[in-house]
């Protein structure tokens, strides 16, 4: 039997710094501006001779870090972007969920974007008519169907759109990390119909950040880094070596020669745990104060940046996110390289757990974002004895008690 999406040999190949159509970029504008040459034009490739294949009814995770290739995958299965090379076969219906403002008119009501969809899709008429009542309950907000999606919150949008996918009878559904938009019981009702949708035999192809996801909804996954695929096999087995991997770079703190999105104007080049002299810590103690050091190498004089540290769990979930901007503190960056730390103050997280920590800077557009630039082991002290070292009791302890009240 042929596989539902055979992927052979695939490259997507992009030229940096070549000239638009129509006139000169603006590096080449620049460049004539001051008599300086512009900067050779590179290639990057996305995807490089990327080769899988998913049978029918099958579920696989594609993972990778920022920048693996794993966006560009799904742009080219879904038809929005023409490979430079190799081939792909499409054996059914596809439906795509990827980031918002994808596959939507503006200027359209959500439900003349249904029928839109639809017809997209090749349904009839009567089709989506027969559909449109289940894709309005699982979305809710039916109030807002007559109301041009462009007003409509990126909640709202994903909510519909994702309702769309998984209700116009995908043989193939194909979803990018969007859930991350709705909140926690959508993103379940997601979750919840994407299993229903594997079991009644429709094959998904789903990229996701969350480790725990993926073997709980695929059965096979299919690991990308730097455009070319290095693992493929059991969910569960990708994923750990996945997250062996990230653990292993994590560990030494230099993030030069990191995966990370931005301009490259300033960049993360060192980060840790460290201690109040800004000495570098092997592990974390529950409830001491927790603080990461960060040093940054601009290119540029940045006088007004926001910065964040994001405490994640190995697996991929957040647990807490410090941004600069909501303490009123906004960092001012000068050629060269600078320090700054966040502290954390009398973090409980549970022992036992491994944490990660990303980072990201901006001044309206990002400058540098690395992910997994720090891996911190958390332990306890004898007080800690009594707490539950499983990962599945949750990542930070709260002082509680228990006690007996009158009944009724």
């Amino acid at each position: 039997m042929h596989p539902a999406i055979r992927v052979q040999h695939l490259t997507k190949q992009y030229r940096l710094g070549t000239r638009a159509r129509g006139g000169l970029n603006l590096t080449e504008r620049l460049a004539r501006v001051f008599r300086r040459a512009p900067t050779p034009a590179a290639d990057f490739r996305a995807l490089d001779d990327v080769s899988f294949d998913v049978h029918r009814g099958e579920a696989v995770g594609v993972i990778g870090r920022n920048g693996a290739g794993k966006s560009t995958l799904l742009k080219v299965l879904s038809r929005i972007v023409e490979p430079s090379g190799g081939r792909v076969e499409l054996r059914g219906r596809v439906g795509s969920l990827l980031e918002v403002g994808t596959g939507f008119h503006p200027e359209l009501t959500g439900r003349e974007n249904v029928y839109l969809s639809g017809s997209v899709l090749g349904m009839s008429r009567r089709e989506i008519t027969r559909g449109f009542d289940a894709i309005v309950n699982f979305a809710g907000g039916e109030q807002f169907l007559d109301t041009p999606v462009k007003r409509y919150s990126s909640g709202m949008y994903v909510r519909l759109a994702f309702a769309i996918a998984a209700h116009l009878e995908p043989e193939i559904l194909i979803v990018d990390e969007v859930l991350a938009v709705g909140d926690a019981a959508f993103q379940k009702r997601c979750l919840d119909r994407m299993a229903e949708l594997a079991q009644s035999g429709r094959t998904i192809l789903f990229v996701s950040h969350n480790m725990q996801l993926i073997p709980l909804l695929c059965k096979r996954a299919v690991q990308l880094e730097r455009g070319r695929v290095v693992r493929t096999g059991d969910a569960g087995t990708v994923t750990a070596a996945y997250l062996n991997d990230l653990l292993a770079d994590a560990k030494s703190g230099d993030l030069r020669d990191k995966p990370r999105t931005g301009d490259g104007r300033a960049r993360f080049v060192r980060a840790w745990l460290a201690d109040d002299a800004g000495r570098p810590l092997a592990h974390f103690v529950s409830g001491a104060d927790f603080t990461v050091r960060v040093e940054i190498e601009s290119s540029v004089a940045a006088p007004n940046v926001s910065a964040a540290v994001v405490i994640a769990t190995q697996y991929g979930s957040r647990v807490v996110t410090s941004w600069t901007s909501e303490v009123g503190y906004r960092a001012s960056l000068k050629p060269g390289i600078q320090a700054f730390e966040c502290k954390f103050r009398d973090a409980t997280f549970r022992p036992g757990h491994t944490l990660l920590v990303h980072l990201w800077l901006s001044d309206g557009e990002v400058l540098d974002s690395v992910e997994n630039a720090v891996v911190v082991e958390v332990v306890g002290e004898p007080e800690h004895d009594h707490l539950s070292r499983d990962a599945n009791q949750g990542v930070v302890v709260f002082d509680y008690d228990w006690r007996e009240v009158p009944a009724g």
